[in-house]
């Protein structure tokens, strides 16, 4: 059965992070708040957990689009090609916020994602999960608990979401409610921006 931990946002407890880390660093799941859904992620270095991850979403790893979740943007050339200063400006602006962007993908990727020339980038919103990528060092694999049909309740309560999630994953985080509304997702790897999702995020900024 999973853990379940309390976090405050607006003063995440270093011991409870640290927690959460070692779970992530031991090739768990963790469920975290961002600053729109609840997300389901693990240690980008981690195939066993990433495969996890992709059994309890029912998709093949090499076809699933899993976003990246970084600290900033200094985390970007790890995984990205190198970009153009109008998209950096966007960038800029928009994060940390509710975005996804699409970006070029470079040959650092792990190889369970060797065959994408794309990726999505995410740095939300959101100090508790901002804090966990900064103390692993590294991004984490994310992607949302909503499911379309979904009872709302049980992806934005963090007890309902204990409740559903506790025999699939390690550790669920309480960091408050969470919204229901995804992010934006922007592609932003073409010429042009390409508004994939409207989401929470913002279009002017773009």
């Amino acid at each position: 059965m999973a853990q379940f931990i309390k976090i405050y946002e607006n003063n995440p407890n270093e011991a409870a992070i640290a927690k959460v880390v070692k779970t992530l660093r031991d090739g768990g799941l963790v469920i975290y708040p961002t600053d729109t859904v609840y997300g389901l992620g693990c240690d980008i270095t981690n195939t066993k957990a990433l495969e996890r991850i992709a059994k309890i979403k029912g998709i093949k790893l090499d076809k699933a689009n899993f976003s990246f979740i970084c600290h900033d943007l200094s985390n970007l050339s790890d995984y990205v090609k190198q970009i153009d200063t109008p998209t950096f400006k966007i960038l800029k602006r928009a994060l940390p916020g509710p975005y996804t962007f699409i970006l070029p993908g470079n040959n650092n990727l792990p190889k369970e994602f060797k065959k994408k020339t794309t990726v999505g980038i995410r740095v939300p919103n959101n100090s508790i999960v901002l804090e966990i990528v900064k103390q692993l060092g590294n991004p984490i694999v994310s992607t949302s608990i909503r499911d379309e049909d979904d009872v709302i309740e049980y992806t934005t309560d963090p007890e309902l979401i204990f409740e559903k999630w506790q025999n699939l994953v390690d550790l669920v985080i309480d960091g408050g409610y969470g919204d229901n509304i995804g992010s934006s997702i922007i592609d932003l790897s073409g010429d042009e921006p390409i508004v994939i999702r409207e989401g929470k995020g913002d279009l002017s900024i773009i």
